[in-house]
């Protein structure tokens, strides 16, 4: 038999399945401490604000004393992003369909509120107990309606990089993305207005004539992500079916 693959310091760290490093451990520090205090300065200024220094800084010890539990500042984000995420919705007594509406508007709420993760979570697979948890879920209902693994797993990530567009549309026109461009959905949407004529963008310049853009106020929140949702949810419903007819 073959020996376990050796767990990256983080993992083992978020898992509790790694000893504290003896060199010079600092007293009351652990890794919960400190990406509580990274995800209060990432909250309050952005990943530009997180550094080991800074974090280190603010928990008063020394930028050595961090590495016996992150060896490196991308450890250090991917602990922040499993630290991030509240526990997913439970499936209790909901249908498939039911539940992953629910999942997939909680996993938009959750980046939403923290506008960072937007930059991190989409290049950092679930490691950590808490993220592994929401893919645990969704995959344990799809599995309940008849899919195959492999497509569970294709849906769940569809959905997650939904939430993930979703929410980062919405930050964006919120203003909390740091990002060059206009203001708001009215400042896209007056720029817009100045850019595109109907020669060369016609099905666009349709949708800006008609109002589409910011016509009802919970435009690029609500009512679009449902549409959205529902669009996709259908989809699921049409493969399961299909599925079905299938069966022997």
């Amino acid at each position: 038999m073959g020996s376990e693959q050796k767990l990256p310091t983080v993992i083992a760290q978020m898992w509790g399945r790694k000893p504290v490093s003896r060199r010079g451990p600092s007293p009351g520090l652990t890794l919960g401490r400190i990406t509580d205090v990274a995800i209060e300065i990432a909250d309050a200024e952005g990943l530009a604000g997180v550094r080991m220094s800074s974090v280190a800084a603010r928990l008063g010890v020394s930028t050595m004393s961090l590495y016996g539990y992150v060896t490196s500042k991308d450890d250090l984000l991917t602990a922040m992003v499993d630290a991030a995420a509240p526990d997913p919705p439970e499936p209790g007594t909901l249908t498939w369909r039911e539940y992953l509406a629910l999942w997939a508007r909680a996993n938009r709420d959750f980046l939403s509120g923290h506008p960072w993760l937007l930059e991190v979570s989409p290049l950092t697979p679930p490691t950590g107990p808490r993220t592994l948890r929401w893919l645990d879920r969704a995959l344990t209902v799809l599995a309940g309606a008849g899919l195959a693994a492999a497509e569970a797993i294709n849906i769940t990530s569809t959905l997650s990089a939904y939430a993930v567009s979703a929410a980062t549309l919405q930050s964006a026109m919120s203003g909390t993305v740091d990002e060059a461009g206009p203001e708001g959905l009215a400042g896209y949407t007056a720029l817009l207005t100045q850019l595109v004529d109907a020669s060369s963008y016609p099905g666009l310049a349709a949708a800006l004539e008609s109002g589409a853009f910011g016509a009802a106020p919970d435009w690029v929140e609500e009512a679009d992500f449902t549409f959205g949702l529902t669009l996709l949810l259908d989809g699921i419903e049409a493969l399961i079916a299909r599925r079905k007819e299938t069966e022997p």
